[in-house]
């Protein structure tokens, strides 16, 4: 009598499985893959109805603001912004890498820092639309438009909604993201996560606010550079 005998084949000879991945982590790249989509049509919207238009603000003109200084310097307070929020970015990944080590303190204090540069972008926003709605600006009125014998003249209101939707709906998330850090810095000084044995939360805010700064480059490419 014959026995067969089967021989089970290892595939993956890498290390660790690329697909070994926790249920949290997986839904987060989800939903931040549905919120790529919300973004990108927004921008697209943008982009068409912009280049639809025999006329568009310049963005050297309209944002050439910074506070205290009474200079036209433009775009260096959004520079200042993109700055900041970089910087946020990078105490973000110190804090997932002390998570990894399990050092609570580390954790602690780069995701303070971090919470402290999302604040910071939030009131340089909120800086921004206070200047812009003074000179004139809302979702239903522009007066960046073509200069008529040396005076501004009404330019197209689109100019308002895309900047006032697309930038505040970025702030929500920025805030959105800091009231959930907020949170988590509360459970990590708590000790919550080193009960656990481990910062895989820290890892998951971490990814949605990696995922915040990316979109703002885009952001910042379209509303300030094009």
């Amino acid at each position: 009598m014959e026995t067969t005998v089967t021989t089970k084949k290892n595939w993956w000879t890498g290390g660790v499985s690329p697909y070994n991945v926790s249920y949290g982590k997986l839904m987060m790249w989800f939903f931040l893959l549905s919120d790529t989509f919300t973004f990108g049509a927004l921008l697209i919207s943008y982009g068409s109805t912009r280049f639809s238009e025999p006329y568009w603000p310049d963005p050297n003109y309209a944002f050439d603001k910074f506070p205290f200084i009474n200079a036209q310097l433009p775009l260096l307070f959004v520079s200042l912004m993109t700055f900041i929020l970089i910087v946020s970015s990078v105490t973000m990944v110190l804090a997932v890498h002390a998570g990894h080590q399990k050092k609570q303190k580390e954790v602690a204090k780069w995701l303070f820092f971090t919470i402290i540069g999302g604040l910071m972008f939030l009131g340089c926003q909120a800086y921004e639309w206070t200047h812009l709605i003074n000179d004139g600006v809302t979702v239903t009125h522009n007066m960046f438009g073509p200069l008529v014998d040396g005076h501004a003249t009404a330019g197209p209101a689109a100019f308002g909604a895309f900047f006032f939707t697309i930038t505040g709906f970025h702030g929500c998330h920025v805030f959105s993201g800091v009231i959930i850090n907020i949170v988590i810095l509360i459970n990590v000084l708590k000790g919550t996560y080193g009960k656990r044995g481990h910062y895989e939360m820290v890892e998951k805010v971490g990814l949605y606010w990696h995922f915040v700064d990316l979109v703002w480059v885009y952001v910042f490419t379209c509303f300030y550079l094009l």
